[in-house]
Order: structure tokens, then sequence, then C-alpha cells
């Protein structure tokens, strides 16, 4: 049986004893085994889950418990996990068991939670669906016939339909954000560098970032607090010897409301739910304020430029060689590379390849790649500017709800479902979605952008609301 409590809600009922962590670990077995039909999961690690939770709840009853500790998650499966196999959602990576554990997963196994399994997602992450697995789509638990948003989906789906109470996923231009609006839960992409990219498969290095999806926002918080932290291992994480203090009261923040964001959303029901949560900031106290960020609409050519490239790069490394899929008899080298390649990736991984070699080579490096990292630096500019004068930017997370599955083929028409998000992460910043509306059955997401490691103002702003309203607690089948 499906399982709503919040990750907060359990952690005070293990503190209680009024459940143990193995009989919470055999319950979210249970219900994971009842809901393949949503293909949330690529690989469940039964024994391993369970091995977990008897550890974890010997921890409790000496008085060693953290914050996570017996607390079923899951992790998207671009996080490596030694001893179990970490595919990407791809053939090429389908029998890949590493043999070292991320940083994420190590610091969550040290602070005692249990690891039930590993998420389904877009292949490589490349995706906006959850469509391009090569283990087939998840399906979006308040709707089977609809996604649940990508790449991050599985994640977002399996926390919305009370499989696991929290998820690590990862966000490259949306990622996390736009399956937690599609699947009514809420998700957070932290400042780039605030949580090691160690053992998180490369798409596009300068661009990825993981982070939690859970319940609610009070979740997120205490996930991030496990997650983030200086890294060695990771040449971009962040190194800060004290996290900068930037809790505010909710009228004394400064809300910016970017009209370039609000024109382009052509949704009247989405927009109508956003002014409804803009007129809760303002009864609250909080000032909210117009503001311009000129530049929205070149933020998708300049991701996808940006992004392509990296994945170009990153992905040269699976030739059929070292590891991943190989073809069956090669003639030669080149034949090696060439089937094998052709064989481990899917479509769109292709169309990304192809698109980001195309942008890197002689003649178009100048014209394209180059003219991208411009813009992108323009863009992070006019994003700082406008922090000089708001503490929190309010947008839409998507262009409307969760779309039926097969409805969006045209690669373009695609794109566009990360238009209100892929600014934040060319810029770098925290971005986080949670929900704020209702349309058709389906959920509708807020999306809060804050200043670079401005993470504490995103939590301020979005429990608050999340106090006052119900949006995060609907489940599926409960209409309003």
């Amino acid at each position: 049986m499906s399982d709503f409590r919040t990750l907060v809600e359990v952690a005070s009922a293990l503190d209680a004893g009024t459940i143990s962590s193995v009989e919470l670990t055999r319950d979210v077995l249970s219900a994971i085994a009842d809901a393949k039909s949503l293909n949330a999961f690529i690989t469940v690690v039964d024994e391993r889950a369970l091995a977990q939770a008897r550890v974890a709840d010997d921890r409790r009853a000496k008085g060693l418990a953290a914050a996570v500790t017996g607390i079923p998650i899951a992790y998207k499966d671009i996080f490596c996990t030694r001893g179990v196999r970490t595919t990407c959602g791809s053939r090429m990576l389908a029998n890949f068991v590493p043999p070292y554990d991320a940083t994420v997963v190590e610091r969550f196994d040290a602070a005692g939670a249990v690891m039930v399994g590993k998420t389904n997602m877009d292949e490589f992450a490349m995706g906006s669906s959850n469509e391009t697995s090569y283990f087939g789509p998840v399906h979006n638990p308040h709707d089977p016939n609809r996604v649940p948003g990508g790449s991050s989906g599985g994640s977002a789906a399996a926390v919305a339909a009370g499989l696991v109470f929290a998820a690590m996923g990862t966000d490259t231009g949306g990622s996390i954000r736009q399956p937690a609006a599609f699947t009514g839960v809420s998700g957070l992409k932290p400042t780039y560098g605030r949580i090691s990219r160690y053992g998180m498969v490369a798409f596009a290095s300068s661009l990825d970032q993981g982070g939690p999806i859970a319940r609610s926002v009070r979740d997120l918080e205490v996930l991030f607090g496990v997650a983030a932290g200086f890294d060695p291992r990771d040449s971009t994480s962040a190194e800060l010897a004290v996290d900068p203090a930037r809790h505010k009261p909710i009228d004394a923040l400064r809300i910016g409301l970017p009209k370039e964001y609000f024109a382009a959303l052509g949704d009247r029901r989405v927009a109508a739910s956003l002014d409804t949560a803009r007129r809760w900031f303002e009864e609250a106290g909080a000032t909210v304020i117009d503001v311009s960020l000129p530049n929205t609409d070149v933020a998708i050519p300049t991701y996808y430029v940006v992004a392509s490239a990296e994945a170009s790069t990153n992905l040269s490394r699976y030739d059929g060689v070292r590891y991943g899929h190989r073809c069956e008899a090669p003639q030669d080298l080149e034949d090696l590379y060439l089937r094998s390649r052709s064989q481990g990736f899917g479509r769109e991984v292709k169309r990304r390849i192809l698109t980001g070699t195309y942008t890197l080579s002689i003649g178009y490096f100048d014209a394209y790649y180059l003219k991208a990292q411009r813009v992108r630096r323009l863009i992070r500019d006019e994003f700082v500017r406008t922090f000089a004068d708001v503490d929190v930017l309010l947008t839409p997370t998507t262009p409307g709800v969760a779309f039926p599955i097969g409805a969006v083929s045209d690669p373009i028409e695609m794109y566009q479902q990360d238009v209100f998000t892929v600014g934040a992460s060319l810029a770098g910043l925290p971005a986080m979605s949670i929900p704020c509306g209702w349309v058709d059955g389906l959920p509708v997401g807020m999306q809060l952008i804050g200043p670079h490691f401005g993470e504490s103002l995103l939590f301020t702003a979005g429990d608050a609301f999340q106090r006052a309203t119900d949006w995060h607690t609907r489940r599926p089948g409960r209409k309003p």
C-alpha cells in the first residue's frame, strides 16, 4: 500500500518507535512491486534494502540516528552504486555494475538512509518526458496515459505515487523541476556545485546538478542538508567555509515576476494558478514587483548548443572497448565503434551527439559554441543584476500540465517544454518547483529561483506557501 506521509513525518514515527525501519522498508518494497505498471523503477534491491534497514534500526536503538536514518529512498539510475547496476536508461549501460558509489550515495549511506532501488529516466538524462528510456516510458501516477516529465521522471513518479519518501534526481536543464511540476511533488535544483557530481554519470558537465525530489519543501531542506557539501573529488564542487545565512521572514521577502516568462505562458488556467500564488505572497506581506529578463527568448537555443556540445564530448567514452555495450563479432576497430554506438544509443541521444559534434567542428565552433557561451554569460549577468533588487523570482515551471504519452513527437516542440527552466541552469542558480494548482485533474507547478547559494531563501518562501496551502498533499486519485 502506498504511503503518502512526508519524510519528516516518517522520521517522527521512527523516532517515536511506532514503526521500525524494517517494517517501513517491507511496506515500501511491497508498494513498489504492486506498482510495476508505472515503470518507475529499473532496478529494485530488496535484500540490500532490508539489510540496511536492520542496520538503521540498530543504529536508532543506540541513539545514533540522523535525520534520514532508516528512511527508504531511491536514486535516479544515473548515480553510480557499488555492486548495483547503473544503466542511465540506456542499452549502452544496460549491464554496467559500478565498482564504487557516487558521493551522493555515500553521504546518504553514512546518514543511514535505505536504498530501495534505482529509478527510470530518459536515456542519459536527455529528454523532457521520460519516453526516451531504453526500459520504456514512465507513467504519470495522476493519469497513466500521460508523461511524468523528464529526465528524472521515474524519481518524481515514485514519490508522487507514494512508493518512496524521497528520491535523488539530476537537473541539467529542468530535469528535476519539470517532472516535479507534472507529478505534483516538490523538487530542488541547487546552485551548481552545491552537491557533488562525483559518480554521477555526465551529460553536460557545466550544467549537471544533483538534487532531491520529495513531498514537501521541509523534506527538500532535510535532504539537501545531507547531500550538499564540498567534495575534493569533484573539481567543480563549491567550497564554502560557512554557508550563507539568507533566511528571511516571508514578510521581508522581495519577489520578482519576470514579465517575459508570463508573456510566454499560453495556458490561461496555469496562469490563473500562478496568479493565485502571487496574491498569497502579497497577502502574507511579501513585496511583489515586476522585473525583466530580456534574454529569456534565447535561453533555449543557447542551452541546446552548450548541452549538446558537452554531451558529444562526454559520450565519446562509450566506444565498445572498455565497458558498456559491445557489438557482436566486429570486423575491425571502425566497425566496433560504429555498430556498438549505433546499437547502444537511442535516437535522441544520437541526435544530440551529432548536433554537439557539428557545433564543435572546425568552421562552426566560433559561430555556434563560442557564441552560445557568450550569450550564456549575458543570461547569467542579467539574473545577477536582477537579484540586486529582489530575493526570489516566481515563475511558471512548465508551459502547461503533463501531456499524453506520444503526443509530442517533434524535437523542437519537446525542447520548448524547458523554456522556463533552462535559464536558471545556464546561470547556475538554485531553483525549486512546488505544486500551486490543479487543472483537469493534473498538478500545476510554480518555480522559485534564488540567487547563487540562496537555497535557504527558496526554503523560506516555499515552506511558508505550503504551510498555508494543501496543493502538495494532493495524491493520485484525490481530486480537489
